[in-house]
């Protein structure tokens, strides 16, 4: 692996250094993005519990918004309990907007280097080419400059092998976090509309 990289020349480096940095964005993102961490299923049932049996202390709320993104938009409501229910949505709405941000962080640099990968693996294999040609020989055999070709291309290779992953990890966080959101909206509405006494449960 080691005479792989030395053969491939300088330009694999930044592809290396990418590639690492996609590693720990995916994992950190994947063990963030739980849904026990950020939309618990049972958070709204005893908010709503709680919230009709003590009405919304200020303790309730802290320890609300503590416990995870979910709870941060159900306390963003309760803080506003005695508001008209448009000041209680906008509320939300606003919180939602920040909570929705912190779900997305590292996923705009995960997409980056999905696209400039392969970029990054074709500049690579074009330098390494240059080279090649560049101080061939007239001595140069067919089968040397073949070899020096095919250790060019590992550059395109490897940024293939590094956007593939990063560019399905991408699209898979993007979708999970849009459906957080939209769940996160719907929950916050049925706290709006148990609060004004338009909804049971």
């Amino acid at each position: 692996m080691f005479a792989i990289i030395q053969g491939a020349g300088w330009p694999i480096w930044p592809l290396i250094f990418a590639s690492i940095i996609a590693l720990a964005i995916i994992g950190e993102r994947g063990w963030t993005l739980r849904r026990a961490l950020v939309a618990p299923a049972d958070l709204l049932p005893n908010v709503v519990a709680e919230f009709r049996q003590n009405g919304a202390s200020r303790e309730m709320v802290e320890r609300i918004a503590a416990h995870s993104p979910l709870g941060e938009v159900l306390a963003a409501g309760l803080r506003n309990v005695r508001s008209p229910r448009e000041v209680m949505k906008e509320a939300i709405e606003e919180t939602g907007r920040g909570v929705a941000m912190q779900l997305e962080r590292y996923l705009t640099t995960l997409g980056t280097i999905a696209g400039m990968a392969p970029l990054l693996g074709l500049f690579g294999t074009v330098i390494g080419m240059i080279e090649i040609f560049g101080a061939q020989s007239a001595a140069g055999t067919p089968a040397q400059l073949a070899q020096g070709i095919s250790i060019a291309l590992y550059n395109t290779a490897f940024g293939l092998i590094v956007a593939i992953p990063s560019m399905i990890a991408y699209r898979h966080y993007r979708a999970k976090v849009d459906g957080y959101v939209v769940d996160m909206e719907l929950q916050a509405v049925k706290l709006v509309e148990v609060v004004h006494g338009e909804r049971l449960a």
